[in-house]
């Protein structure tokens, strides 16, 4: 048997793509779902430390706090970011609520106005309480970014609406590209800020970009290379700069990327949905296995939400027999688990993963 790894340890053993003593485990959840896992676990609403160690979670995110002024007023009946502007609705559904985005406040307009658009300044962040929470969380993974930093086409869409994303991209509209450069260069120096608070307490950096459907990809591999590949190398620069791993983000069929991304250098692929064209598990294992880490592959729209605790199980159980020999491989859900996901089931996804997830 091998020794009881750290959970810092266990990660970057996975990235390396070798064994560790057991498969690195992550957790994100929709509201419903988390408050309904911590009164099964008799904690606090806020205690999503609490949860995570009742979990097992192996990941820790840091980042800097917004400490500046309010830069989009709040509307009646909407939620307006207060930093970048865009708007949501409340929209309520058989399993639970959540809210959407809508109005879509830039769709219509042009360089002039996304030029003058409020957007906030790195200056206003606080990066001092980083190095502490680094060193809070040494024992784990701890990263900086999430599945939305560096996303070009889903952030653009907040204030632009996808369709007319697409035909900015598709144009090269100059009012679109704007916007999107924008917003990369504020989010690229936030992260630098970070990566340098953090000294070397950070051990990768996360970030997306929603790349496919079901079906097949979004974009043409030429869109792909002229206007989402040059905005992100700067990411991946970045991150070579500090010795730091990335792993992407990519909804949908995204592998037909991933050659693209391994050039830049990329470690690892996040969400990783089986039920997407070239994305089952073994696919993912045969095609890149040996180049490429991988973290997600238990589907939120499958047993876990529909199923049996037993179909549960056997899914988790074959996810893991299909990506864990060699390494490379940590355990967790693609997106967030959702509200209509029964508890039990998430339970005997976490419990099935200690159980079986042993080298």
């Amino acid at each position: 048997m091998k020794r009881t790894m750290t959970s810092k340890e266990r990660v970057l053993t996975a990235f390396a793509r070798q064994e560790p003593d057991r498969v690195p485990i992550n957790y994100e959840a929709n509201p419903g779902i988390d408050r309904r896992l911590k009164e099964h676990f008799g904690l606090k609403p806020d205690d999503g430390e609490g949860l995570r160690s009742a979990l097992g979670v192996d990941f820790r995110g840091v980042g800097a706090s917004y400490r500046g002024a309010r830069l989009h007023p709040e509307r009646p009946e909407r939620r307006v970011d207060p930093l970048w502007g865009w708007v949501t609705r409340y929209v309520e559904h058989g399993s639970g609520s959540y809210w959407d985005f809508c109005d879509f406040p830039l769709k219509d307009a042009g360089a002039e106005t996304i030029a003058k658009w409020p957007m906030p300044s790195p200056d206003d962040y606080d990066y001092s309480a980083i190095a502490a929470a680094c060193g809070k969380h040494g024992a784990y993974a701890v990263h900086v970014g999430n599945p939305g930093l560096a996303c070009i086409m889903n952030t653009a869409g907040f204030l632009r609406g996808m369709e007319q994303v697409f035909l900015d991209l598709a144009l090269d509209e100059p009012a679109g590209l704007l916007l999107i450069d924008r917003m990369l260069a504020v989010q690229l120096e936030v992260t630098r800020r970070e990566l340098e608070a953090a000294k070397e307490g950070v051990d990768f950096i996360w970030i997306g970009e929603d790349l496919g459907t079901q079906r097949g990809p979004l974009i043409s591999m030429e869109m792909f290379q002229k206007h989402i590949k040059p905005r992100h190398k700067p990411f991946f620069d970045l991150a070579k700069a500090y010795g730091k791993p990335v792993m992407i983000h990519t909804c949908g069929s995204s592998s037909w990327t991933y050659d693209e991304y391994l050039g830049m250098g990329l470690t690892a692929a996040d969400t990783l949905q089986p039920e997407a064209k070239d994305m089952a598990p073994g696919y993912l294992k045969r095609r890149f296995g040996g180049r490429l880490a991988f973290h997600g592959c238990i589907s939120t729209a499958g047993p876990v939400a529909f199923g049996s605790v037993q179909e549960t199980s056997a899914v988790c159980r074959t996810t893991l027999e299909t990506m864990m020999p060699g390494g490379g491989y940590c355990f967790a859900p693609t997106h967030a688990l959702q509200d209509n996901s029964p508890t039990e089931n998430v339970l005997a996804m976490y419990e099935t993963a200690h159980k079986y997830g042993r080298y």
